[in-house]
């Protein structure tokens, strides 16, 4: 990023500076592409929630499908899409989205991995279905890009900060400029404002810099134990009803005390947890995720989100889960 400040003019601009800075942000285009095993375009957004409302607002489809538990920004950005239902473990209903599909070329919203439970869904076989029908399949990358492989779609999404790169920053790949309408100035026009060459630059080297796993498994094995007790003091492992679940992502469900509770007396043991998804936490509301999944109120009250990143240690995990038991046991 400091090169990029260092280096920094208006990438559109015709003189030797703007060129020097056009070049730069190009490179880091090819390396997005590299480090993703990426075949199309990449179009530089301030983020996701950008992203998805590039892409929703602009691809060259037909009816819009959304899954009943994508991200905010997703619904915000179709609130007119159909929902698609998923089942109790987390997957999406396969058979629904087949029939949905009827639809002349619809645009087909899925996160690949989902923010609040962790539940990866079978994104190459859901392409296949989308592509089959004519359609054009939107991947909410967001949770997995760098952490997994960057699986079969036509449009992705993916988050500088979701992987240790800088905030405001983020990109919406395309397989093919085509599927877009134009709607700016800059990014081949299909974008406006000016790019923000710092954080591109930010962005592209901590992608490079994410290693495999994204999370030591050394860091993780203390939840195992954790997973245990909260099964016998009456809990629920979310983890284990989901057709696919991450290791990093866990949603827990304490007995006998409310999410609400649990964020704020985690909170003043320094630790940082969510109720539901981080960017609506703040409303403190019963999670529509667990909804959409058929999990009983009761549960769905008491689920915090638990989420580790790449700087998460051993030790604050092992804090966590003392915590957790603190609480639990009280």
């Amino acid at each position: 990023m400091e090169e990029g400040f260092a280096q920094w003019a208006n990438p559109s601009s015709p003189h030797a500076e703007g060129r020097k800075a056009r070049q730069l942000l190009e490179e880091a285009r090819e390396r997005v592409k590299a480090a993703l095993g990426w075949q199309g375009e990449v179009i530089f957004t301030s983020g996701a929630s950008e992203a998805a409302a590039l892409a929703l607002h602009h691809a060259q489809a037909g009816a819009r499908l959304v899954s009943a538990v994508e991200h905010d920004c997703v619904l915000q950005a179709a609130p007119d899409a159909e929902r698609l239902p998923v089942l109790p473990d987390g997957q999406l209903d396969l058979t629904i989205l087949q029939e949905a599909l009827e639809r002349e070329r619809p645009l087909v919203a899925v996160q690949h991995v989902n923010s609040e439970t962790g539940n990866r869904q079978v994104i190459d076989y859901i392409h296949a279905l989308v592509r089959d029908a004519g359609g054009i399949l939107l991947a909410d990358d967001a949770q997995s890009a760098a952490k997994l492989t960057l699986l079969p779609c036509d449009m992705a999404i993916i988050s500088a900060h979701k992987f240790g790169g800088p905030i405001g920053i983020g990109a919406l790949l395309v397989k093919d400029y085509a599927m877009l309408a134009p709607s700016g100035g800059q990014e081949r026009g299909y974008r406006r404002g000016t790019e923000n060459l710092p954080g591109v630059l930010g962005m592209v080297t901590a992608l490079e810099a994410c290693g495999d796993p994204y999370v030591d498994p050394e860091v993780l094995e203390p939840l195992d134990a954790l997973a245990e007790e909260c099964r016998k003091l009456g809990g629920t492992w979310l983890s284990d009803r989901l057709s696919d679940p991450t290791p990093y992502i866990r949603a827990i469900a304490m007995p006998n005390m409310s999410a609400t509770a649990q964020v704020m007396r985690f909170d003043m043991a320094g630790i940082a947890v969510s109720q539901g998804s981080a960017c609506s936490s703040g409303t403190m509301k019963t999670s529509r995720v667990l909804e959409a999944m058929q999990v009983e109120p009761a549960v769905a009250a008491n689920t915090i989100r638990v989420s580790l990143g790449w700087n998460t240690t051993r030790e604050e995990v092992e804090r966590f889960c003392e915590v957790w038991l603190e609480l639990a046991k009280a």
